[in-house]
């Protein structure tokens, strides 16, 4: 008994001694979040804490505050305050780092259903359609990636067009190695033909 007064005792001098913050993550490990945000300063492990409770919008600024080390946790508090396309959008930065994870997988699902979709105008070539504004003005005129689409004037790139182009892979690969060894040369990557060194 006097044994585990004595290691007890050591044990709240060695957490008065740790400070407060591993006394709120104490509390957190013991699944009291309430009281352990309160003293939690890591605003990562707050937020944590503020989730486990319930205050999710306090944990979505905790979780802010954190920054790149909780994406996928903010990605969970901005579902759960109606933030849908955001979180999408943090979702997403947590598979383009590691697109083998599930759970983010999923919960990027179950938020894409629940996110406004987002549709854009296009123009005629299906690239999206932009106008250029002058200064102080209304849009001036339409533009688009290239010049003109293909569909407006120029050949379309349908079966029919395929059916006419002869069947000489290497009659193309001759015109693409010149295409390149001309854009390498106008560069400058390519170093001038050798004269005779004799």
């Amino acid at each position: 008994m006097r044994r585990a007064l004595i290691l007890g005792a050591a044990g709240v001098a060695l957490m008065l001694a740790a400070g407060p913050g591993a006394a709120g993550k104490l509390l957190l490990a013991l699944g009291l979040p309430g009281p352990a945000a309160a003293l939690v300063r890591d605003p990562a492990a707050r937020g944590a804490a503020l989730w486990l409770a319930g205050d999710y919008a306090r944990a979505d600024a905790a979780f802010a505050e954190a920054g790149r080390s909780a994406t996928y946790n903010r990605g969970l508090s901005l579902a759960m305050t109606g933030e849908y396309a955001l979180a999408r959008a943090y979702f997403d930065a947590v598979l383009f780092a590691n697109p083998a994870d599930s759970e983010a997988r999923d919960n990027r699902a179950v938020v894409d259903r629940l996110a406004p979709k987002v549709q854009g105008e296009a123009n005629s070539a299906g690239r999206i359609a932009a106008r250029s504004r002058a200064p102080d003005g209304p849009p001036v005129e339409l533009f688009s990636a290239v010049s003109r689409p293909l569909d407006e004037g120029r050949i379309v790139p349908d079966d029919d067009w395929l059916a006419t182009l002869p069947d000489d892979p290497g009659a193309f690969l001759r015109l693409r190695l010149a295409d390149e060894y001309s854009r390498r040369l106008a560069m400058g990557f390519t170093p001038p033909e050798a004269g005779d060194p004799w």
